[in-house]
């Protein structure tokens, strides 16, 4: 057990994949990799992001923004698994790391290392690699560093089209467990949400915990997504 909490597995995959707005299958896949068939017989992809623990079934906070990068990746543009593999494959031979999508590495030269290589299995234009780069870019603004330029903290997107400026929900290792809260408060997302379902109003809320009416929409857009997608 590792005495860094970024570095504890603390989240199953079904809240990761809440957090994150993916599928849970979708993010197995990622960290466990996925067996399929071919012509040829029982054939296995490996994953793409490493888990940092020994439980299978447990993610870490680096992992957790590593997935966030990669969705960044799957989300908007698509990019086969295929081509983000073997793109990914060529970024740890120029820079061999354990988590190479949670590297400050990654949001300075990596992301023109791992689009040049993406470029050279997939015929795209200049403005398709800047598109590509700038939402990389937006999501990596999302992640807090400290003085060494390691992750600390994940601003998860909380809406579709995602806001560049929206970072109103945290989620810190180091606060509620890791659990999203608002930011600045350490209130989490989820006992908000609760009280809301319970049938107490937003500026009821937003009263009793000394917040703006915004940033509780925010949480309970945080926890209540799937309801009103």
């Amino acid at each position: 057990m590792t005495d860094d909490l970024r570095e504890t597995p603390t989240y199953t995959f079904s809240e990761a994949a809440h957090y994150l707005r993916v599928p849970v299958d979708t993010l197995r896949h990622w960290l466990l990799g996925n067996p399929f068939r071919t012509k040829a017989g029982d054939a296995y992809s490996k994953p793409l992001i490493a888990i940092s623990g020994r439980d299978p079934n447990l993610l870490s906070f680096h992992n957790l923004v590593e997935a966030h990068v990669l969705s960044a990746l799957r989300r908007r543009h698509r990019i086969s698994m295929p081509k983000v593999r073997r793109a990914l494959d060529y970024l740890q031979e120029k820079h061999p790391s354990p988590h190479p999508l949670a590297d400050y590495w990654f949001q300075t030269d990596g992301i023109d290392i791992f689009i040049t290589e993406y470029g050279k299995l997939e015929s795209i234009t200049r403005h398709g690699q800047l598109a590509i780069s700038e939402f990389i870019q937006l999501a990596l603004r999302r992640v807090e560093r400290d003085n060494r330029k390691i992750a600390v903290r994940l601003y998860p997107f909380t809406s579709e089209p995602p806001a560049a400026d929206a970072r109103f929900i945290v989620i810190d290792p180091r606060v509620s467990f890791g659990r999203p809260v608002i930011a600045g408060s350490g209130v989490p997302t989820s006992i908000i949400a609760e009280r809301w379902v319970a049938g107490e109003l937003v500026k009821e809320l937003a009263d009793d915990y000394d917040r703006t009416p915004q940033e509780i929409e925010e949480a309970l857009r945080c926890e209540l997504w799937r309801q009103a997608a």
